[in-house]
């Protein structure tokens, strides 16, 4: 069975802030369109529009040259503690002032320095980005859903390394080298809940993690995650958890795994969305 490879997996989507094309080549050349979706905006409007539009694993404010209208854009870090927060400098000692301000102020995730660390800059940010810590978070929690051949095991990797994304059962087949529902017979055997049932729980384990940011209500969340609207993303919770959307911000993701499991709702009544 083929491995998962780059064409198997979303790109990692940064958005930049900043106007320096300096900063801009330096972002360009770290995450190539194979690797990456980038998207550069020049206010903090734009920013919060991109935050509030699609899932964004990381942002990076050039601080090379600060403004007012930089410092309103850094401030968003505060409202969005799920992603990862970066400062671009040169790091030279008029740049120190902004840096010990994000850091000490903004929770930024790290300063990256300008020059210093251009060769590995996607190395640095990779680890924090929020589609590769929730992919880290749910390491293990296959078995938790008592899924443990090989195939339920790989699917579920493939699943939860969109984070969250919509992902159609039929990429995960062709990404498997399996027809669909040679896919899916194999993914639901000795009673485990089918697949499009495991990756609309996956949606919502994601959508849980974004309402705890203060920036997200539950429209934004619906439209991030590609729910139709707010209304389709409650009753997937009732359907599949039994709660309310409102409830995601207080649950934790052993919590929802657990009504999953308890609810027995493991098999799909009619077409779900995947």
């Amino acid at each position: 069975m083929p491995e998962l490879t780059l064409g198997t997996l979303p790109p990692t989507a940064v958005v930049a802030f900043g106007t320096r094309e300096r900063s801009r080549d330096l972002i360009r050349r770290a995450f190539p369109k194979r690797k990456g979706r980038l998207t550069f905006v020049r206010s903090s409007h734009d920013l919060l529009g991109a935050i509030q539009t699609g899932v964004v694993d990381a942002v990076v404010v050039d601080l090379a040259q600060p403004a007012e209208e930089h410092w309103a854009a850094a401030a968003l870090a505060r409202e969005f503690p799920s992603i990862p927060f970066f400062a671009l400098a040169a790091l030279r000692p008029a740049d120190l002032p902004a840096i010990a301000r994000v850091c000490a102020e903004l929770d930024f995730t790290d300063c990256l320095s300008e020059g210093v660390d251009d060769a590995a800059l996607r190395e640095l940010m990779l680890p924090s980005t929020f589609t590769v810590r929730f992919a880290t978070a749910l390491q293990g929690a296959d078995e938790r859903l008592g899924l443990t051949s090989d195939v339920q095991k790989r699917a579920w990797r493939l699943v939860v390394a969109h984070g969250g994304r919509v992902v159609r059962t039929e990429a995960i087949a062709d990404a498997l080298g399996l027809t669909r529902e040679h896919l899916s017979r194999r993914f639901s055997l000795g009673g485990s809940p089918n697949l499009k049932r495991v990756i609309d729980l996956v949606r919502l384990l994601a959508a849980s993690e974004l309402a705890k940011n203060p920036g997200f209500d539950l429209p934004d969340i619906s439209r991030v995650l590609g729910f139709a609207s707010a209304s389709h993303l409650s009753s997937t919770c009732v359907r599949l958890l039994g709660v309310k959307s409102s409830s995601l911000a207080r649950l934790r993701p052993t919590d929802l795994m657990d009504r999953f499991a308890k609810q027995g709702r493991f098999r799909s009544r009619s077409k779900a969305s995947a």
